[in-house]
């Protein structure tokens, strides 16, 4: 009997981590998280947040940052990391009041804000900066601005600039050559128009894996 009750005890043991488990992992999957790669969409003019090796005419000279319609742009992809100097756990849930950096995949720059004007719109200037390993300064440093606890991958978030308290938006203004098409990306005061982000298409890491293996949507 004593025997018996050992087995049913270990029964209950592993059957309770196993819920455990699961319970966290449907939990987490629910969230963007440090070292996740995403798109993000403007709920607004349903446009992603886009950069290219294309520099500003006007403003810092930096490389610019627009917002695009298509959805299967390579050059969308954003990578979330802590601020400079900081660390955060890959898998790690972002927190609503969390300043993190939007790392720029193709280019390895951070998108950037500054005190220069956009071109097209006047508002403040979104640029991506940094050198070739993707340091940059505290111009890459996004406060994340939501409610509850964390960053909910089904609802938007607004991106407040620490340096400059500007909320990343769009004008609704749109480029000609050489990159026609594609929205102008600004800095605004206000966080009430063109200013909600949502996570889009994307790989997303989960601490609760047991393979490692991140979990993804359509890139």
């Amino acid at each position: 009997m004593t025997h018996f009750h050992e087995i049913v005890s270990l029964v209950l043991a592993v059957s309770l981590v196993y819920y455990v488990d699961s319970v966290n992992a449907a939990r987490n999957n629910k969230f963007v998280t440090c070292g996740s790669v995403l798109k993000l969409y403007n709920t607004d003019y349903r446009v992603r947040l886009h950069s290219h090796d294309v520099k500003y005419g006007t403003g810092s000279g930096q490389q610019s940052v627009t917002a695009t319609e298509v959805q299967e742009d390579v050059n969308s992809h954003w990578a979330i990391k802590a601020g400079t100097g900081k660390h955060c756990e890959r898998g790690e849930p972002v927190k609503c009041g969390d300043t993190i950096r939007l790392h720029h995949l193709a280019t390895n720059k951070n998108l950037h804000s500054h005190h220069f004007q956009s071109p097209l719109s006047g508002n403040q200037e979104i640029s991506a900066y940094g050198d070739e390993q993707g340091l940059g300064d505290s111009g890459d440093h996004w406060m994340v601005v939501c409610t509850g606890e964390f960053w909910q991958r089904n609802s938007p978030v607004k991106l407040r600039h620490l340096d400059t308290d500007m909320y990343l938006s769009v004008s609704g203004r749109t480029f000609g050559r050489p990159i026609n098409g594609q929205m102008e990306v600004v800095g605004v005061s206000s966080p009430y128009s063109g200013t909600d982000w949502s996570a889009a298409e994307g790989l997303f890491i989960h601490q609760t894996e047991s393979d490692n293996a991140p979990r993804h949507t359509e890139l």
